[in-house]
């Protein structure tokens, strides 16, 4: 889908540097002295337009949220949420998702969250997928040793590839959950897209694994 453009979206970005951080790489391992805590620190990859972040933040007050999307239009709505919400522990990075080991260090990250990503269908983009491997080395380099990474979907071929690419990694799946809103999960925030699919009856596929 085609975003809105916002002439106004660098200003805003420039006057809302405490929460849209410019220059990331510069935090690099030094993520909680922006938080100015040492909690739990969950990333999102693919933020989109924030409902998910901000309801988690709510949710769960003593883990700083960190939320990466590219397109700048979004990150910009997303961060009105933020501000709207109040949040005190969520940051927003207009950043690309292939460069998450520049700016996080080694086992700095507790929780990925991957809601919703581009399917890339064909084959020739099969590198682009958020769960193709060169994507699971990065994770794997700056998530703590615990660490999971949770996949929501409602694409089931998205979903059958990614159970592939994770278990030929040697992931250890800790949920594969085929309709997740079946189970009726009071703990689980909905996307944007979430609620639109979920609506028209389309099941909502959910993994968590660690390495």
């Amino acid at each position: 889908m085609r975003q809105r453009n916002k002439p106004w979206a660098d200003d805003f970005l420039k006057e809302n540097a405490q929460l849209i951080i410019p220059n990331p790489s510069e935090y690099k391992g030094k993520w909680s002295t922006l938080f100015g805590n040492n909690n739990p620190i969950h990333v999102e990859v693919g933020t989109g337009k924030g409902q998910f972040i901000v309801g988690m933040a709510k949710q769960y007050p003593n883990i700083n949220f960190i939320g990466i999307e590219l397109a700048k239009s979004i990150v910009v709505t997303a961060a009105q949420k933020v501000l709207e919400a109040g949040s005190s522990n969520v940051l927003l990075l207009n950043e690309n998702a292939g460069d998450l080991v520049e700016i996080f260090a080694e086992n700095e990250v507790s929780t990925i969250y991957l809601n919703f990503s581009d399917p890339w269908p064909k084959n020739r983009h099969e590198k682009r997928r958020l769960t193709y491997k060169a994507f699971l080395d990065q994770y794997k380099t700056i998530l703590k040793q615990s660490g999971q990474v949770i996949f929501k979907t409602d694409n089931r071929g998205l979903f059958e590839y990614s159970l592939v690419s994770l278990t030929d990694y040697n992931m250890k799946l800790e949920e594969v959950n085929l309709d997740l809103h079946a189970i009726q999960d009071e703990s689980n925030i909905m996307t944007e897209y979430e609620e639109r699919f979920s609506a028209k009856g389309q099941p909502i596929y959910r993994l968590k694994a660690s390495f």
